[in-house]
């Protein structure tokens, strides 16, 4: 996944979770952050940010923020529609003989439906943005439409899918996710119950550029 054009700014602040405000060749410019979870280790002001400009007409901002250095010196793709577009072009490149972005399945929309054969699979995608001590950890911030899909995938191996749930990790280096039990103890209940019912969890690192995002691999926790 490539984004047309990317140029380098300075995070100033945060004004809501759609809004920032960034410093972009000495001029202040307001900012839309593609990212609604917290990311407060990320977006700490002074830090090096990257922006997209997708000159979409009668937008209210000329740029997206997409990408921020960490304190660490670590590169994170915060885009949250990221994950969806680079797992899509992975995706098609697996032989499976179908695959359909988006599906309806029972009360909600899985992100992925495939065929392979006579197999049928549903894959529900979660970027992971949230990282301590090496280990990367989903939620940032409770996400009950996160569960509900989890619950729905329980259903769907019930019924003969074959289901998981993939986390793409939008950072170099990161190998694992886990739950982030702290901000949201149902979505870590719902894991494992996926896993005792068969619902595979898969981990996809990446490589993370100010302008790309490509995945390097597939792991199977």
């Amino acid at each position: 996944m490539t984004y047309p054009n990317i140029i380098k700014a300075e995070f100033l602040s945060r004004t809501n979770r759609f809004i920032a405000e960034v410093n972009v060749d000495g001029n202040q410019e307001t900012v839309h952050v593609k990212n609604t979870g917290r990311c407060k280790e990320l977006l700490i002001p002074g830090c090096e940010v990257w922006l997209t400009e997708p000159g979409t007409p009668n937008r209210k901002t000329r740029y997206d923020l997409v990408a921020v250095k960490k304190s660490t010196g670590v590169l994170f793709n915060i885009d949250s529609q990221a994950p969806n577009k680079v797992m899509g072009e992975w995706l098609a490149s697996q032989n499976f003989d179908k695959v359909i972005p988006e599906f309806t399945y029972g009360d909600s929309r899985i992100d992925f439906y495939m065929e392979r054969g006579s197999e049928k699979f549903l894959l529900e995608i979660k970027g992971c943005t949230l990282e301590f001590d090496g280990i990367g950890y989903f939620p940032d911030a409770p996400t009950e439409r996160g569960v509900k899909h989890i619950r729905e995938l329980i259903k769907a191996k019930a019924a003969g899918f074959n289901a998981a749930i993939g986390f793409v990790i939008q950072m170099d280096g990161i190998k694992e996710v886990r739950p982030n039990t702290a901000t949201h103890p149902e979505f870590a209940t719902a894991i494992e119950e996926a896993k005792t019912a068969g619902v595979k969890i898969l981990f996809f690192p990446t490589h993370t550029e100010p302008d790309t995002l490509h995945i390097i691999e597939m792991l199977e926790g």
